[in-house]
């Protein structure tokens, strides 16, 4: 069995994320789970061969948006950097990072999600060795 890490992000409103992340980022839903009082509690979008779950947050979470900070940093590999930064501008997404060629050899940019979440989308544009722009070999 293949190993995969698959992000899964708490939204206070999982209805109106599945919209957002379809119109802004070309994800597609593939399933939703309702609570009895029509209050969406799980679901799963695709990009690609890439998931994303989605939940309901309990008592205890604090949105990013409403904190002000956020903890995570959801990176996407996709085809075009800037055809792909055009769609999420144009859905709203407030934007962190125009898009920039990186030392690691991709073109990326970062944007903000309506609930405060943060993504990073990249393509690859060259392919330096990781001593050619600053890291190590572990």
């Amino acid at each position: 069995m293949s190993q995969k890490v698959i992000p899964y992000l708490l939204y206070e409103d999982v209805a109106a994320a599945i919209d957002w992340l379809g119109e802004a980022f070309g994800f597609r839903e593939e399933l939703r789970y309702a609570e009895p009082d029509g209050r969406i509690s799980h679901a799963e979008v695709r990009v690609g061969d890439a998931s994303i779950m989605l939940g309901g947050p309990g008592a205890g979470y604090q949105n990013p948006r409403h904190t002000g900070h956020f903890s995570q940093l959801v990176v996407v590999q996709v085809e075009d950097a800037d055809a792909h930064y055009e769609r999420a501008k144009a859905a709203g997404a407030t934007i962190l990072a125009e898009p920039a060629d990186q030392p690691y050899g991709d073109r990326s940019y970062r944007v903000e999600d309506p609930e405060g979440h943060h993504w990073s989308f990249h393509h690859p544009i060259a392919a330096p060795t990781p001593e050619e722009w600053g890291a190590q070999r572990a």
